[in-house]
C-alpha cells in the first residue's frame, strides 16, 4: 500500500485518543519507521505517546512489547522508562479499523520527558559516558525476561546481519568493498559469536529514542525509550547498536565510542569475549542501516524517517574501515579497565623471567651502562627548536656528551612526548581539534654507524623495507618471535640499507645472528646514527611499516600494544624519569605561592614550550594562543631569543656604565615616535613605567590629582593600584583614593553615551572632573588612558574624544599619558603605537609587555621638557633598567617588528579577523559588538537587550581550551572575548579561529539566554 494512505492524520490520531482512552490533549506529529507515533500534550502534566500501527500488526509482537515495559518497570523502579496506560476498557492494546477497512493496534503510553540525542549539542565525553550507563542498567533491568516474541526474525538484529549479502549490487564498488570487509570478518567469527551471552536488550538507542536532560551545561542521558525494536540477541549487540548511532558525526567514531563502553561496563559488566567481537558488531549495525536505506528508497521514497540516518552511517563506516579491528579491541578493553592488549601480562612475566643484557645487543660495543637523553618537550638539552632542526648542531652536542660519558650508551626516550615531530604527517583532526602525534614509543641508541644490531632470540623477518618512506630514514627492520606460547615482535629502525637489502620476509634468524647495521647519517635523513627499538605484541594492520609515534590520549593502549623495552633490559639508565603531576604542582602552588594569585581555566594547563603564535604542555599538545600580547614577535622567537643569549654571555650590568646596547635600543624606539617624544627612561615592566610616568606628572605639575577611565587598568604598584578603577572598584577594592577621578567608561556600545557621536559627551566627563579637583582647590595632575581600553572590555576610543580631553587637560595645566603597554609596538595594524589613531600628541608614552617579548623590559619615553622638569636633583635609577641583556632584547623585538612586517601583518590579519567576526554576529545574535584595531580587538556577548551574557563567555573561553585554542574574558562584566595574540599570528591561525568559534557559538548554552 502507498506509505501516504498509510500515515494517520493528527486529526484521526485526536479522535482515536478521545474514543480509546477519554483524553484531550494537543497532538503532535513524531518520526516512526514502523509506527505512526504522535506527542500529546496535556496541560500540567507530562502527557503521552500514542502508537498506532500499520495494518494487521502481530499482535504476539505488540503483546511482547507491553509486556516488556510492565518487566522493565517490575524490575527497576528506579530506571526511567515508558508505563502502558490501559484504555477506558482496561486494555493494553486497542483496536481500531481504518478507513481502508483494515484492522490497526493502538498503544498509549507515558511520555519520558527532556531532550531526543539529535537535539543536544555538543555530544561529549560525559554525556556519552551517561548513555553507556543507561544502555547498561537497561540490559541490566531486562535479565530474565522471556516471550516467544522475542526470537523473531528481524532484519535490524546484528546476529541475522547476513541477510544484506544478498543486497550488495545496490551500492558502487568503494562500498561494496567496505561492506564486504565487514560482512566477511563478521562471518569468519560467527560460530565464536553465536557462543556468547544472549538476552532480550532494547537493541535500538538511536538518536530519537535516547532521552536527555534539558541541562545544557552538564546534560546526562536518563533514559532509553521505544522498545519496538527489541530482541533476544548477543548481549553485546545492544552496546554495538548504541555506538553505532551515537559515534555519529565526530570526526574519530572510535574515540568517541570509548566512553559509552565505559560507562556500559561500569553498569552491566562485559567479558573479555564479548569485547572481541564489539568492533565487527558496531560495523554490522551500520551495514545493515545502509542496507535498508538502499531498500527503503525504493521501497517507500517518501518516507524520509527512513533514510534519515544514512549519509551519517556511511560516513562512519568509511571511518570504521580505516581502523584496525585488533586496535579498536584493545581500546574497548581499556575503557573496560581490562589491560588494553591481552598478552601484556603474560609478556611482563616472561621479561622478567629472562635476563638480558645489552650487550647482548650490541656485544662489540662493550657497554651496559645507560647515559638517559632527555629528548622531550620539556627539555633543556635540545634547545629551541630552531636548535634541535639544527642536525649539525644536534650531532656536535651529541658528540660531545658521549665524549663525557664514553663508558656508557647514550640513550632513551620511552613514552618520551618529543616536539620534533613538527610534519603534518603526525597532525590530524580529532573531535577536540588538531591532535599532534608527539610520545615516542621506543628506545633511541645513540651509536657509531656501522654498529652490529644482534638478534635476541630467535627470530622471522616480517617486515624488511628501504623503501615506502623509509628511503631518508635507513632501512626499517621488524621480526617476528615465539617462546614459551607467546608472540610478539621487535622494531629496528635506522639500519643501513646494505644490511637490510638482503633480508626477504620468511627468513629466519638465530638468536645471536647479526641482523643488520646502523645506517649512516646519509642514509638517517642526516640525523646521527642511531638504533630505535620497539616492541609490539601485535602489529596491528601494519605489514611494512608500524607507529613509532603515538596520539598522548591514546598512550594507555599504545604502552600495553608497545611495551617498554627495558622489561628486557632492567637497566637503571632506561627506567622513566618521575615527574609531578598537574594536580601536584597545583597543591603545592595552593599552599606555598600566593592566595590570590590566579589560574587560567577551570582545569589548568602546565605550559613547558612556546613556538610563534603556540603554546605546548608537557604532553606536546599545540596550543593557538590568541591572548598573549606579551610574546608580542612570538613565544621563544629564536632572534630575540639568540640576542639575549648572546649578550648574557658577554655581560650584564647596569646603565652606568657606557654600553651600545643601551643608545641601540633608544634609536630604534624614538625612529618609531614622533620627534617630540624623545626622551627614554628604560624600566622593568609596565606597571614599573606607569609608576615612573605619574611621578614623573607630579614632578612636572606640583600636583597630585589623577584622571583616568572607569575599568582601566596601570598596574600592580601602589601607585597604579590607585589609579586603576579596574583594581579598586573591583572585588577586594575599596574605592577610588583621595586624588584619583575616574569618568564613565567611554563605551560606544553599552556605555553612559552610545553611538558613533559621542566623543564630546564622553570628553565632557573629563571636564567635569577637571573642574570638580579645581573645585577644591587644587589642580589636575595628569591624564592617563591606553588608546583601547584593554580590561574594560577592548574599548575604543570614540571619535574625536581624545584630542578634546588632552585639550581639556592641556588647558588645566595637566600632562596627557598615553599606556601602550598592550596596544604598542606595531599591534593596532593602521599606526604603530596607540595614540597615533587617534592624531594626538601625548606628554608621556608608557611601555612594557611587547617590547621586551616576555622579558622584563620596559620604557617610558617623554618629552625634552618633562625630561628637564622631572631631573630636579633627585637621581633616578633603576638597577635593572637599561641593562645590555634586556637591550639587546628590545632592539631585536622592535627591528624583527620592522624586519618582517609585522604591522603589516597586524592589519591585513586583524581586519580579516573583524570581517569574519562580524560574518559570525550576523549569524549569532549573541555577539552584539566587534571593535578594536589590528590584532587587539574585543567580542562582546549580550542578550536582545544588550544585558551581558558572563556566563555564556566564560563557557566559550574553556569550550575553546578544548579544541586547543586559548581565549580569555575581560570587561567591567567579564562577557567580552579578547583577542590580541602574538603578531605573528597569520592567516590560518585566523581561520582555526574562527572556524572553532562557529562551532561553539552554535552549541546549546551559547544559545541558553
Amino acid at each position: 500500500m502507498n506509505y501516504n494512505n498509510l500515515k494517520i492524520s493528527i486529526k484521526q490520531a485526536e479522535e482515536i485518543l478521545l474514543n480509546l482512552y477519554d483524553i484531550k490533549g494537543k497532538v503532535l506529529e513524531l518520526p516512526g519507521e514502523v509506527d505512526f507515533n504522535f506527542r500529546i500534550k496535556i496541560e500540567n502534566e507530562e502527557g503521552f505517546i500514542l502508537k498506532i500501527s500499520r495494518p494487521n500488526e502481530d499482535l504476539k509482537y505488540l503483546d511482547f512489547y507491553q509486556k516488556l515495559l510492565q518487566y522493565v518497570e517490575k524490575n527497576d523502579s528506579n530506571l526511567i522508562a515508558p508505563q502502558v496506560i490501559n484504555d477506558i476498557k482496561g486494555n493494553s492494546i486497542s483496536n481500531i479499523t481504518d478507513v481502508h477497512g483494515s484492522i490497526r493496534k493502538v498503544r498509549l503510553l507515558t511520555w519520558i520527558p527532556g531532550r531526543i540525542w539529535n537535539d543536544v549539542n555538543p555530544q561529549l565525553d560525559g554525556l556519552r559516558l551517561s548513555l553507556g550507563e543507561q544502555c547498561g542498567l537497561l540490559t541490566k533491568a531486562l535479565l530474565g525476561f522471556e516471550h516467544p516474541a522475542a526470537t523473531r526474525e528481524f532484519v535490524w538484529e546484528i546476529n541475522q546481519s547476513l541477510w544484506t549479502k544478498e543486497y550488495i549490487h545496490l551500492f558502487n564498488e568503494q562500498e561494496k568493498e567496505i561492506i564486504t570487509y565487514f560482512q566477511n570478518l563478521f562471518e569468519a567469527n560467527f560460530n565464536d559469536f553465536q557462543k556468547l551471552r544472549k538476552s532480550v536488550v532494547h537493541n535500538d538507542a538511536n538518536e530519537n529514542n535516547i532521552i536527555v536532560t534539558k541541562n545544557l551545561k552538564n546534560p546526562k542521558v536518563t533514559a532509553i525509550i521505544d522498545y519496538g525494536d527489541a530482541v533476544y540477541t548477543q548481549i553485546i549487540n545492544d552496546l554495538a547498536v548504541t555506538c553505532a548511532y551515537a559515534v555519529m558525526n565526530h570526526c574519530n567514531p572510535l574515540d568517541a565510542a570509548l566512553p559509552i563502553i565505559k560507562g556500559y561496563h561500569s553498569k552491566f559488566p562485559l567479558t573479555e569475549k564479548e569485547l572481541i567481537h564489539l568492533y565487527v558488531a558496531i560495523a554490522m549495525r551500520l551495514v545493515i542501516s545502509v542496507t535498508k536505506s538502499a531498500l527503503n528508497k525504493i521501497e517507500e521514497p517518501d518516507n524520509t524517517y527512513l533514510v534519515a540516518s544514512e549519509k551519517q552511517a556511511w560516513e562512519v563506516l568509511k571511518k570504521w574501515f580505516l581502523i584496525s579491528p585488533d586496535f579498536a579491541h584493545y581500546c574497548f578493553r581499556n575503557a573496560c579497565n581490562f589491560s588494553a592488549h591481552p598478552n601484556e601480562v603474560n609478556f611482563k612475566k616472561w621479561a622478567s623471567q629472562n635476563s638480558f643484557q645489552l650487550n647482548d645487543l650490541f656485544p662489540t660495543i662493550k657497554k651496559n651502562e645507560i647515559q638517559p637523553l632527555d629528548l622531550s618537550v620539556s627539555s633543556t638539552w635540545i634547545g629551541h627548536q630552531e636548535e634541535f632542526n639544527d642536525l649539525d648542531l644536534f650531532e656536535y652536542k651529541i658528540n660531545k656528551l658521549q665524549k663525557e660519558e664514553n663508558d656508557k650508551i647514550i640513550a632513551g626516550g620511552y613514552l618520551e612526548p618529543r616536539p620534533i615531530y613538527t610534519s603534518s604527517a603526525f597532525d590530524s583532526i580529532g573531535n577536540n581539534g588538531r591532535e599532534s602525534r608527539t610520545v615516542h614509543l621506543g628506545v633511541d641508541f645513540w651509536l657509531p654507524n656501522t654498529t652490529p644490531i644482534h638478534a635476541l632470540f630467535n627470530s622471522e623477518v616480517v617486515t624488511a623495507v628501504i623503501d615506502a618512506g623509509y628511503k631518508l630514514y635507513g632501512g626499517l627492520l621488524i621480526l617476528k618471535h615465539q617462546v614459551e606460547g607467546l608472540t610478539f615482535f621487535t622494531l629496528y629502525g635506522h639500519l643501513s640499507v646494505d644490511s637490510i637489502s638482503t633480508k626477504k620476509i620468511g627468513d629466519t634468524i638465530k638468536k645471536g645472528d647479526v641482523i643488520g647495521f646502523l645506517g649512516n647519517k646519509l642514509e638517517n635523513g642526516n640525523w646521527v646514527p642511531h638504533l630505535h627499538f620497539q616492541i609490539m605484541l601485535s602489529m596491528l594492520n601494519y605489514n611494512i611499516d608500524f607507529p613509532g609515534v603515538a596520539f598522548h590520549k591514546q598512550i594507555d593502549v599504545w604502552k600495553s600494544i608497545c611495551p617498554n623495552p627495558n622489561f628486557l633490559f632492567n637497566t637503571k639508565g632506561l627506567q622513566q624519569p618521575k615527574t609531578n603531576s598537574n594536580e601536584a604542582l597545583l597543591l603545592y602552588r595552593k599552599q606555598h605561592l600566593g592566595k590570590s594569585l590566579s589560574l587560567q581555566y577551570h582545569v589548568p594547563i602546565k605550559m613547558v614550550r612556546g613556538l610563534g603564535s603556540y603554546l605546548m604542555d608537557q604532553f606536546g599538545k599545540k596550543y593557538l594562543d590568541t591572548v598573549n600580547n606579551v610574546a608580542h614577535v612570538g613565544h621563544e622567537n629564536y632572534h630575540v631569543v639568540k640576542a639575549g643569549q648572546e649578550q648574557m654571555a658577554l655581560v650584564n650590568t647596569n646603565s652606568r656604565y657606557l654600553h651600545e646596547n643601551i643608545n641601540l635600543l633608544t634609536k630604534e624606539l624614538l625612529e618609531t615616535l614622533p620627534p617630540e617624544l624623545n626622551v627614554i627612561h628604560f624600566v622593568n615592566s609596565g606597571s614599573e613605567a606607569n609608576e615612573l610616568a605619574i611621578r614623573m606628572v607630579k614632578a612636572v605639575t606640583g600636583e597630585r590629582d589623577i584622571i583616568a577611565s572607569e575599568v582601566g587598568y596601570h598596574g600592580n604598584s601602589n601607585m597604579c593600584i590607585a589609579i586603576s578603577s579596574y583594581k579598586f572598584d573591583g572585588k577586594g577594592g575599596k574605592g577610588a583614593p583621595k586624588y584619583t577621578h575616574i569618568f564613565p567608561l567611554p563605551d560606544t556600545f553599552r556605555g553612559k553615551y552610545r553611538g558613533n557621536t559621542v566623543g564630546d559627551s564622553y570628553a565632557e566627563e573629563v571636564k567635569k572632573r577637571i573642574k570638580k579637583i579645581q573645585n577644591k582647590g587644587r589642580n589636575v595632575a595628569g591624564f592617563i588612558i591606553e588608546p583601547i581600553i584593554s580590561c574594560g572590555g577592548q574599548i575604543e576610543l570614540p571619535t574625536g574624544f581624545l584630542s578634546k580631553a588632552y585639550q581639556y587637560i592641556r588647558e588645566a595645566g595637566g600632562i596627557c599619558i598615553s599606556d601602550e603597554v598592550q596596544t604598542g609596538c606595531g599591534r593596532m595594524g593602521k599606526t604603530f603605537w596607540g595614540f597615533q589613531l587617534h592624531n594626538v600628541l601625548p606628554d608621556i608614552v608608557t611601555i612594557g609587555k611587547p617590547i621586551g617579548n616576555g622579558h622584563p623590559l620596559a620604557a617610558v619615553v617623554c618629552t625634552q621638557e618633562v625630561a628637564e622638569k622631572f631631573a630636579n636633583g633627585m637621581e633616578y635609577f633603576n638597577t635593572f633598567g637599561g641593562n645590555p641583556v634586556s637591550c639587546a632584547i628590545g632592539t631585536e623585538v622592535l627591528c624583527f617588528v620592522k624586519r618582517e612586517k609585522l604591522q603589516e601583518n597586524a592589519l591585513i590579519i586583524g581586519e580579516y579577523l573583524k570581517s569574519e567576526l562580524k560574518k559570525l554576529a550576523i549569524e549569532f545574535p549573541i555577539i552584539g559588538d566587534v571593535r578594536g584595531q589590528g590584532l587587539f580587538l574585543g567580542v562582546e556577548l549580550v542578550d536582545e537587550k544588550r544585558n551581558p551574557l558572563k556566563a555564556q563567555t566564560n563557557y566559550l573561553a574553556n569550550r575553546m581550551k578544548d579544541y586547543g585554542i586559548l581565549m580569555s574574558t575581560d570587561g567591567p562584566d567579564h562577557n567580552v572575548l579578547k583577542i590580541k595574540p602574538p603578531i605573528v599570528f597569520n592567516k590560518e591561525n585566523a581561520k582555526e579561529l574562527i572556524f572553532y568559534l562557529k562551532k561553539i557559538f552554535a552549541e546549546d548554552f551559547m544559545k541558553s539566554y
